[in-house]
């Protein structure tokens, strides 16, 4: 169901965080790059994540720009427009060395919302 809930925009955010990190846990990049499935799992996840992004807008930009929000929106247009063309050193640099950085920012922003009920 759609969703204008920032709160559920940033869980879905530390969802795919998670996700990405168990797809390459353990994983070198050498075989990354022999792993296909594995490779279309990550730049799925990150489809999710840029497309939080891009639904949260660009409030957080001036207040995080360290995270670079508007690069990560940018992102999201490769990896739905471009995929043809998507750079695989580019999805392992952005699933391996730029999430630290957004999953802290996101879990920050996330304390000023509430949890949803628990069904």
């Amino acid at each position: 169901m759609p969703s204008n809930d920032e709160g559920l925009r940033f869980r879905d955010i530390l969802d795919n965080i998670a996700r990405i990190r168990r797809h390459l846990a353990g994983m070198a990049f050498d075989q990354f790059i022999e792993d296909e499935k594995t490779q279309d799992a990550v730049e799925r996840c990150l489809e999710r994540i840029t497309e939080a992004a891009r639904k949260i807008g660009d409030r957080l930009d001036m207040k995080y720009p360290d995270v670079e929000f508007h690069k990560l929106r940018q992102f999201g247009s490769v990896l739905r427009h471009d995929y043809g063309g998507v750079d695989t050193d580019l999805v392992w640099a952005a699933a391996t060395q730029r999430l630290g950085l957004l999953e802290r920012t996101i879990t920050q922003e996330l304390t000023d919302y509430p949890q949803p009920p628990v069904v």
